[in-house]
């Protein structure tokens, strides 16, 4: 399925952001905006106030804790999915799911500069020794590894394809020694994300990530997971909480013969 691309959000007028949001709304029913932490807080106050305004209920703003290309991969398994028979309340709250199967990191030539992950004082201390390099993951777990023989990071427990995106770095350890260590099944390169360099604080870096490649799998995935009806717009979802009105399911009252568990 196609993706539409809401650029200039921060800088173009504030009706224009109206009309495309809607001209997409009347052309697909439901809009699942897919946003990352590096954009600047100008657009996603600009994407609150286009939802507030349209008084819309089918805009679902999703903005999970991955770096640039974690979010990409992301984006491509909803669009992926989009074509299946899969209720736009369920496709929204997927992404949340799909998240705790993608493994995304980065080997850094400097951590002076991150703040997205943990970095103790020493590792700080010698990020501005010339060579240094750091391997770091973000998600799931947040890890950080200064680079000598041996080094790794915790990965997946299940097969994985990964895909890298190569910034102004010169290394061949994570097509080498990782992927070895993570035992991934397929690896492919792609172009760095603009927001990568933003994100990790460096250009100078390699950005990896590790997911579910298979459509059949992701999707047995998703309608595997028990559903619920958004009591208050009636939509399908996954979990608690609507993706797109935001309602959380009221909670079930206790009998007085009952006791509550635990």
């Amino acid at each position: 399925m196609p993706a539409a691309v809401l650029s200039g959000l921060d800088t173009e007028p504030l009706d224009r952001s109206l009309e495309v949001l809607q001209s997409l709304i009347d052309q697909h029913g439901h809009v699942i905006v897919v946003c990352s932490h590096a954009v600047p807080q100008q657009t996603q106050r600009r994407l609150h106030t286009v939802r507030s305004l349209l008084e819309s209920d089918r805009i679902a703003l999703f903005r999970p804790e991955l770096p640039p290309l974690g979010l990409a991969v992301l984006a491509r398994q909803l669009r992926q999915l989009a074509s299946c028979d899969l209720s736009p309340g369920v496709l929204a709250s997927a992404g949340r799911l799909l998240t705790h199967y993608i493994h995304a990191g980065a080997l850094l030539g400097s951590v002076a500069k991150l703040d997205r992950v943990p970095v103790g004082l020493k590792s700080h201390a010698k990020s501005w020794v010339p060579g240094s390099q750091f391997a770091v993951l973000a998600h799931p777990q947040p890890q950080l590894e200064r680079m000598g023989p041996g080094a790794t990071l915790a990965g997946p427990e299940f097969a994985t394809s990964m895909l890298v995106a190569r910034g102004q770095l010169q290394s061949d350890w994570v097509n080498d020694s990782l992927a070895k260590a993570w035992n991934v099944q397929g690896l492919r390169e792609s172009p760095l994300p603009a927001e990568s360099a933003q994100w990790w604080g460096t250009g100078r870096l390699i950005e990896f990530c590790t997911f579910l490649p298979d459509l059949s799998v992701l999707y047995q995935l998703v309608t595997s997971v028990r559903q619920n009806t958004c009591h208050w717009c009636g939509i399908d979802v996954i979990g608690d909480r609507c993706v797109f009105c935001s309602a959380t399911a009221p909670v079930s009252p206790v009998r007085e013969n009952q006791l509550p568990a635990g």
